[in-house]
């Protein structure tokens, strides 16, 4: 199933931008169809680097007030990814880039990429916090396994947690 997805983005995905650029061109003509293409790619180069920096600062802004900074490494992936098709010439491209500079849309996404991982199989989150606090060289790992919800594991409760060096701080 991966592989087929993989090959569609690489080599299936290259003949729909050239066709739907094709069929804007005759549609539009040339110069609006590369006018379409030059401005999404300039939007692109505006808002990017701005709400990368917003994310910089608010990934900071977690890890100074001690807090994981999950939402906004989360941005700053699709933020990553927004950028990646936006510099890829093309109709469908641009769009999906611009889409995923929106907050709400990135946020949906995300939303939906990790229930999907959580259906679909099993991940592990380690955490470590480290400081001069009572709760210094904390760790907490925590496993899903496939087809469990958040925070449970078929069958066993909760789940695993592995906590180590320090007190647990409340959640």
């Amino acid at each position: 199933p991966m592989s087929f997805g993989l090959f569609l983005l690489f080599v299936a995905m290259p003949f729909v931008e050239l066709a739907l650029l094709i069929y804007l061109g005759q549609q539009l003509g040339f110069w609006p169809t590369i006018g379409i293409v030059i401005v999404t790619a300039l939007v692109g180069a505006f808002v990017l680097p701005q709400q990368g920096l917003q994310t910089m600062r608010r990934i900071s802004q977690a890890m100074a007030s001690g807090e994981p900074p999950i939402e906004p490494v989360v941005d700053g992936f699709f933020l990553a990814i927004a950028g990646a098709f936006l510099l890829t010439p093309g109709v469908v491209t641009d769009a999906v880039g611009l889409a995923l500079l929106v907050p709400p849309v990135r946020r949906a996404v995300a939303r939906w990429g990790f229930t999907r991982m959580l259906e679909k199989g099993s991940f592990t989150v380690h955490t470590y916090r480290t400081g001069d606090g009572p709760d210094s060289a904390e760790t907490e790992t925590v496993t899903t396994a496939p087809g469990s919800t958040p925070g449970t594991s078929p069958g066993n409760g909760p789940p695993r947690s592995n906590q180590g060096g320090g007190a647990k701080r409340p959640r």
